[in-house]
């Protein structure tokens, strides 16, 4: 007994302080936004505001009472019999299958107490809870509990779920998707519709078939809730924004620093090119995997550097590395064009002669793909045909410096080694380089740098960032560009990319890695540039895939 008393002691000397734990602070929630101000992403943690639970409809109240502590308003913070229930199911079941805790100790636990699981731990939440009985009003309690339960998606609250899930003030929650936010709180993570619309409905179900067992329900009416429509979900279309939404996410710290409130960022992402975007490379891919191609990337701007779609990858919740800013890979063929555009800058025209012929320079023989030789031919005529040993005869003729230089303003950001293979693209790139350095051609010359965030304002509307436009800095020479995207308008007219033909006006280049191990194709209208890549993780090569066929087909059915 005595040792029972010091250890009672002991828990409640190491009581968590009431004061600072109902004040505990949160990481600020970060809100990513399309540019039709839809809600791509959040991250941090969501609270929105409190809703009293006289407040909402009584079925709502039910549905979660219901579901997690039915006697809620019969016991006074632990119900003996609700935890000897419990108990004895999970004994019969060999599994953990059903708590016995009360909502007033879920708010003992959430509010006060650290996830650590000890006897101690348990000891102050009894003793928290019957605090808690004793100081607050049974609606007092479920108030607070219905603002500070984690909903899933890092929202916490009903409201803020309400919001997240169904674009709606819980006030405005129908019995489905009351059912729903109910059924979340056996594992949030699993049954949020986000993750599973399924699992959420099937869920809901569960709770519905209480509410009936405990007459809040009539047959009639349980059975026309079992049908009605979920209502509005987030769109999935959204979600296909969340490889940009962690890019855009990753940044915002360097525009205004670390903060302490929660934000709203404003983006540039077009959410119906990004649906398009998103699947059309999933379903080219799925329709081609006995080609040995698994991933990709596409990463689409405008003339003057806004993000307008980007996809990472073909399945974010499998992935979430980013290929379109953080994959590093061989660009192919699609780097000739930095060759050309230096040598047209140095006098060199779109008709001037050059050999593609064999030719071995320190032991390296390099091919053309299809192993013939052209002999003389012209720019325009090399870079249509993609004629390796024409680009690296006139690379030779030219200061490698000088290409890097090029590679470099135009936008690419890895390293370039000074070697003759460089003009063949055996460095690697980022896709989303690739697209800046040929939006600077399509931008007639003019430096490009891609970004995605328009505008960062806090909860209360007070803007805290504002893009201003750039002054335009002229990296390339007018004329070379003009002839240049003449040469790459002949690449998909009569090229390697004829695949990518619009019908109008287009310019844009293929690009094949050693062993098909990278396909690409990178280009632009008079509205948007485009760059997509295929490949795999590993670096296997892929069959039959290259430049010139499925990434030619994407980026034309992105563009049309």
């Amino acid at each position: 007994m005595i040792t029972l008393l010091i250890y009672l002691a002991y828990c409640i000397l190491t009581m968590p302080d009431m004061t600072e734990a109902v004040n505990r602070t949160r990481q600020p929630a970060t809100t990513i936004i399309a540019n039709n101000g839809n809600e791509i992403q959040t991250y941090g943690t969501v609270y929105s505001e409190v809703i009293r639970s006289e407040e909402l409809p009584q079925y709502v109240v039910d549905a979660i009472v219901y579901t997690e502590d039915r006697r809620f308003y019969k016991h006074f913070g632990f119900d003996i019999i609700s935890f000897t229930r419990a108990m004895l199911t999970n004994i019969f079941a060999g599994r953990y299958a059903q708590g016995g805790s009360t909502i007033t100790q879920q708010v003992a636990k959430n509010l006060f107490l650290t996830p650590q699981k000890s006897i101690r731990r348990k000891v102050q939440e009894l003793m928290i809870a019957f605090w808690l009985e004793y100081k607050f009003s049974k609606e007092q309690i479920l108030t607070l509990y219905l603002n500070r339960v984690y909903l899933g998606s890092g929202t916490y609250g009903i409201e803020a779920a309400s919001q997240k899930y169904f674009q709606k003030t819980s006030r405005d929650l129908n019995i489905k998707e009351a059912a729903v936010i109910a059924g979340m709180l056996k594992a949030p993570s699993r049954y949020n519709p986000t993750a599973s619309k399924e699992r959420a409905v099937e869920r809901a179900r569960v709770v519905l078939k209480i509410m009936l067992e405990n007459d809040l329900l009539s047959e009639t009416d349980y059975q026309r809730v079992l049908n009605m429509p979920l209502g509005k979900e987030k769109n999935s279309k959204i979600l296909n924004g969340a490889y940009f939404a962690d890019w855009i996410y990753a940044q915002v710290n360097d525009y205004i620093g670390e903060r302490d409130n929660d934000i709203y960022v404003l983006t540039t992402l077009d959410q119906d090119l990004q649906e398009k975007a998103s699947q059309i490379l999933e379903k080219t891919i799925a329709a081609n995997k006995h080609k040995n191609v698994t991933q990709g990337a596409v990463v689409v701007l405008d003339r003057y550097g806004a993000v307008k779609a980007m996809a990472g990858g073909i399945n974010y919740n499998q992935s979430q590395f980013n290929r379109a800013v953080q994959a590093l890979r061989q660009s192919g063929s699609a780097f000739k064009p930095f060759v050309y555009i230096t040598a047209l800058e140095q006098g060199y025209t779109p008709d001037s002669i050059i050999q593609d012929a064999p030719l071995s320079i320190q032991g390296w023989k390099p091919e053309n793909a299809d192993k013939k030789y052209y002999g003389d031919v012209t720019l325009r005529q090399a870079l249509a045909k993609s004629l390796n040993l024409a680009t690296i005869n006139l690379a030779e003729q030219l200061s490698k410096k000088d290409i890097i230089r090029n590679a470099r303003r135009m936008g690419i950001t890895t390293p370039l080694q000074n070697s003759p293979s460089l003009a063949l693209g055996t460095m690697e790139v980022k896709v989303i380089d690739m697209a800046a350095a040929y939006a600077s051609l399509a931008n007639k010359g003019y430096a490009v740098y891609p970004y995605g965030i328009e505008e960062i304002y806090t909860r209360d509307g007070y803007q805290l960032y504002q893009r201003m436009a750039p002054d335009k800095t002229a990296i390339l020479d007018k004329e070379a560009v003009r002839s240049l995207t003449s040469m790459l308008e002949s690449v998909i007219n009569s090229g390697t990319g004829r695949k990518a033909a619009l019908g109008r006006f287009a310019a844009g280049k293929t690009g094949t890695s050693q062993d098909n191990r990278d396909a690409w194709f990178v280009g632009y209208t008079d509205e948007l540039i485009a760059a997509v890549w295929l490949g795999n993780d590993d670096n296997s090569p892929m069959k039959g895939v290259s430049g010139a066929n499925l990434p030619a087909e994407i980026w034309r059915k992105i563009m049309n």
